[in-house]
């Protein structure tokens, strides 16, 4: 079975745990902080997907990591997942969780990608933007593509803005072939 499949389950099963238990919102920020942790410090993702590194090692360094900062059911499903000698689908398990908690709260995903990091009142204003396309709250994802010169491409689902200059000289090209 692949490591997505897997890692939906757990997050399904863990979400229902969760609204069960009333600490939906608490699972949720767990998942988060762990989820940041292991970008920002890809040693902690290295090693739990290191086949070589003992199980009970890894659940020792999650627990040390984690057990005080995170609510008794995140941590767990650290223990059970590290007991089940699949530590490796964690990360995968964290960011398919914050996936159905957005889904079953109505938040939805817009990626924006420029040419340079946006300020906070841009921000705001591809936010607004895809609020009112997409009638719901979204989180917005920033990509930052050097090449693109100019402009903007804003993704929400299966919706794409091209406002890019790419995109309007590649236009212009098109209109100039047409016409000769």
């Amino acid at each position: 079975m692949s490591e997505f499949r897997v890692a939906t389950r757990y997050a399904k099963s863990l979400l229902e745990l969760a609204k069960e238990q009333q600490v939906l919102d608490v699972v949720h920020k767990d998942m988060l902080l762990f989820s940041k942790t292991c970008e920002e410090n890809r040693n902690l993702l290295l090693m739990l997907r290191n086949p070589i590194i003992n199980h009970d090692k890894k659940l020792a360094i999650l627990k040390a990591i984690f057990k005080d900062k995170v609510n008794k059911l995140t941590f767990a499903i650290f223990d059970i997942i590290t007991r089940k000698n699949r530590e490796n689908i964690l990360f995968a398990i964290s960011t398919e969780f914050h996936t159905r908690y957005n889904n079953l709260v109505g938040i939805g995903t817009a990626n924006v990608t420029t040419a340079f990091d946006l300020t906070n009142d841009l921000k705001i204003s591809f936010e607004n933007i895809a609020k009112k396309l997409t009638g719901k709250n979204v989180e917005l994802k920033e990509k930052v593509d050097e090449d693109m010169i100019g402009g903007f491409v804003l993704r929400i689902d299966d919706l794409q803005i091209d406002n890019s200059i790419k995109n309007k000289l590649n236009e212009l090209k098109m209109q100039f072939r047409i016409t000769k």
